[in-house]
């Protein structure tokens, strides 16, 4: 923890891969952060200089056993499914190599950081997979049908320059600087009500499961409800009064 940040570090030497035990810890870790009230935003990132994450362990896979495959693909869903819902907001801080299951992670946040060394797939398909953690859904979401194919479809390998092009990540910083520029982005969040947070990232993202015209009745709907907030009543009060609000996230 750093203040009102928490920050979350993959590491499984030597590529950060996730296992059963660590998919099921951060769904564990994120629920508690969502259960803490002090906690604004959380930064992800990896262990080393390297890798970001490299994904799941193919070992994993080997024998072809349907049972372990069903089991990862449901704790690899549980954890970035609970990421995506974080009701704080969430960066990716990407230090390297991002592959499969490790870019989907980043996918699962709401902003992404790269440096420039850095390196971006999803690669299931190499090997008779396909990403299952929300892969095929995110990366289109995010960067279009045409390169979300580009990249799961052929392969595709995208270095740092490519992928702020295409709206894969939203900054590029140099080596060894990810983590430092992400932390410096969640500060700024202490500066918004965190109640606010919430409610906006969830009308931002009501448009991928839904269409404008049912979510325009919902954004008016929940301004007012913040009106319940101590929060609302706070922030309004202290830009009359020309102070920094107290947050409460209450």
């Amino acid at each position: 923890m750093d203040g009102h940040i928490a920050q979350i570090t993959i590491a499984n030497p030597p590529a950060n891969t996730w296992t059963y035990e660590s998919l099921s810890e951060l769904k564990s870790l994120v629920e508690a952060l969502n259960i803490n009230k002090a906690v604004y935003a959380l930064v992800i990132t990896g262990e080393g200089d390297k890798f970001f994450s490299a994904g799941a362990d193919l070992n994993v896979f080997a024998d072809g056993d349907k049972g372990v495959a069903s089991d990862m693909a449901r704790v690899f869903g549980a954890a970035f499914e609970t990421l995506r819902d974080f009701r704080g907001v969430s960066i990716a801080a990407i230090n390297g190599y991002a592959m499969g299951g490790g870019l989907e992670v980043a996918l699962a946040c709401d902003i992404r950081i790269c440096e420039e060394q850095a390196q971006m797939a999803l690669p299931e398909a190499k090997v008779g997979l396909l990403p299952c953690a929300g892969g095929t859904q995110n990366l289109s979401w995010l960067v279009g049908e045409g390169w979300a194919k580009r990249m799961i479809l052929c392969g595709e390998r995208i270095k740092s320059d490519v992928a702020l092009k295409i709206g894969l990540v939203e900054e590029v910083v140099a080596k060894g600087e990810a983590l430092n520029a992400a932390m410096k982005l969640a500060e700024q969040t202490a500066e918004q009500s965190p109640t606010s947070i919430t409610a906006c990232k969830s009308l931002i993202q009501a448009g991928r499961s839904g269409n404008i015209n049912a979510a325009l009745p919902l954004e008016r709907e929940m301004f007012v409800g913040l009106f319940d907030s101590k929060d609302q009543k706070e922030g309004v009060n202290a830009f009359l009064q020309k102070r920094k609000p107290v947050w409460l996230n209450e």
